[in-house]
């Protein structure tokens, strides 16, 4: 592919727009995710790794910051936000120049899925770590309904997740519900770097539910594990 004076340009500019996809394109209402009396319960539990956490509130009902098929309870001051990956790729189209070349066009579409989707799910929520002093996200990625188990999901949403390794899986049950888990290695080449990251899979009548924990890196995603573990100790089927 031949590659013009302008056309890094035009890259670099439709991978800013693409960059600000999973953190506010999305138009989602302010966050109104309100404790519960679930999450008053898991306010003091301590975690896996023996950190206590509280609860900030429940998401995954109608009305709260992101409606899922499930719900959990977020950590304290993490801050959610709904995805539409739908309006989210269309965003992306529409602001692509009408005068690009084909190329640009289709380049911007594969960033938008490769951001969007992954897997046999696509993007639906993020629960923003950073105003509680980590960086990183809880990510929830949802599908259509099928007939793959949690498992199945879990590998095939690892498949399409490039330089992956060393992946870990166990079922777990919480509160009547059942599911996968995943603990593996991430590297990334652009960084030169492999840091730990971990999902889990749950299946509804609605379709399947994926949480994914990554982080700048292995310290902070181990910062950020009692967040985890708080959403799938309280994980509900809606």
């Amino acid at each position: 592919m031949r590659v013009g004076a302008g056309r890094p340009r035009r890259r670099l500019a439709q991978v800013a727009l693409l960059a600000g996809v999973l953190t506010g394109c999305s138009g989602a209402a302010e966050d109104d995710t309100k404790p519960t009396a679930s999450a008053s319960a898991a306010a003091e539990a301590g975690s896996e790794s023996g950190t206590a956490v509280k609860s900030g509130g429940t998401l995954g009902p109608a009305g709260s910051a992101c409606e899922l098929p499930v719900t959990f309870d977020i950590a304290e001051d993490w801050e959610a936000e709904a995805i539409d990956a739908g309006a989210a790729k269309e965003k992306v189209a529409d602001g692509a120049d009408d005068s690009a070349d084909p190329e640009e066009s289709d380049l911007a579409e594969a960033i938008a899925d490769a951001i969007l989707y992954q897997g046999p799910v696509a993007a639906a929520c993020e629960v923003d770590a950073k105003p509680a002093g980590n960086i990183g996200f809880l990510r929830i990625w949802t599908g259509k309904p099928g007939e793959d188990d949690p498992r199945a999901v879990l590998e095939a949403f690892l498949a399409a997740e490039d330089n992956t390794s060393k992946a870990k899986y166990r079922e777990f049950d919480a509160g009547g519900v059942s599911g996968v888990e995943v603990k593996y290695l991430f590297t990334s080449k652009l960084l030169e770097e492999t840091k730990e990251e971990a999902a889990l899979a749950v299946t509804t009548k609605k379709g399947p539910v994926v949480i994914h924990l990554g982080g700048m890196d292995t310290e902070e995603h181990r910062e950020m594990l009692p967040a985890y573990e708080l959403a799938k100790r309280t994980l509900r089927i809606s």
